[in-house]
């Protein structure tokens, strides 16, 4: 399990530096996220074909990761424009609801159901955020076309993060991704060619930035995340990657000079609280089993 803890980390660090990149606005949203999974699929596909193991797949769970692939382009998309449209704030505060959507989506469909400790991390990280963010945030909501963009991409993750679940119960890491980086380039590429985005023309800066997306906010980030989702519930995984937008704010400081109040340091502090909350299960589990075996 250290292992799977220490994947996710090291996944939230990876993508952490993407909406730092998105709002760099070098390249549309649309096919900046086409470029991202496309980067990803080149690198992973001809190892993947070279060993196989799409032959292994039944078809029930290929095409399950298909939609994988196709649900995460959308959210990536929607996403990509929410934050270019918006502030970066407002976008990251309604996306980051999603281990709402999660909590309520594992009720009805996963096997391991939210748990007390669950709920309660997720208002204390939500709490974290809003002060990571700003209350001033709030008085400058409009219910525009990115807001809701915002707020669908949420859902839509949360939807992705509980399918990706079920399939990597029976499918291995490495082909999973793979399989939903392909679906998720050629859906994505198809939507960016119907709605008129350019494909080049792109300057070196932004070049590299789509790069970067593809090799670390991609393919590092998520086959580190998708470990981490097999071998973790689904509610924890998602919880756990609020912690990117306090990872943000930290790239933010370090490179682009925005600064760091207090409040904000205070909300960081009760995000991470409020993520480790909902780790406390099996401790608390392990004393009760102690307790019971003391007193027979």
């Amino acid at each position: 399990m250290k292992k799977a803890h220490i994947a996710l980390a090291i996944g939230v660090l990876c993508i952490s530096i993407f909406p730092i990149l998105v709002k760099l606005n070098l390249t549309p949203g649309v096919v900046s996220a086409f470029y991202r999974m496309a980067i990803a699929a080149v690198l992973l596909l001809p190892y993947v074909l070279i060993t196989k193991r799409l032959k292994k797949i039944p078809n029930r769970l290929f095409l399950l990761s298909m939609l994988c692939g196709v649900i995460f382009g959308m959210d990536i998309s929607i996403w990509n424009i929410a934050i270019q449209n918006s502030t970066a704030t407002q976008a990251t505060l309604l996306a980051n609801l999603s281990p709402v959507w999660v909590g309520i989506g594992a009720l009805f469909f996963l096997k391991d159901k939210p748990t007390v400790n669950f709920w309660i991390g997720t208002v204390i990280a939500l709490f974290g955020m809003v002060l990571l963010v700003g209350f001033k945030i709030f008085l400058n909501f409009e219910l525009d076309l990115a807001f809701w963009f915002a707020l669908v991409s949420g859902m839509i993750y949360a939807i992705y993060i509980i399918i990706s679940k079920n399939v990597l119960s029976h499918v291995d890491v490495v082909t999973f991704v793979t399989i939903s980086v392909v679906s998720s380039a050629l859906f994505i590429g198809i939507v960016s060619y119907i709605i008129g985005e350019p494909f080049s023309g792109f300057t070196n800066a932004g070049w590299l930035v789509l790069l970067i997306e593809g090799v670390v906010c991609q393919l590092l980030a998520w086959l580190l995340i998708s470990y981490a989702t097999q071998h973790m519930r689904a509610t924890r995984v998602s919880l756990s990657l609020l912690g990117q937008a306090l990872l943000a704010s930290l790239w933010a400081w370090m490179f682009l000079d925005e600064s760091i109040s207090l409040q904000m340091a205070i909300g960081g502090l009760f995000l991470l609280f409020g993520i480790r909350v909902t780790f406390y299960q099996k401790k608390l589990g392990f004393k009760k089993h102690i307790s019971r075996r003391v007193g027979e």
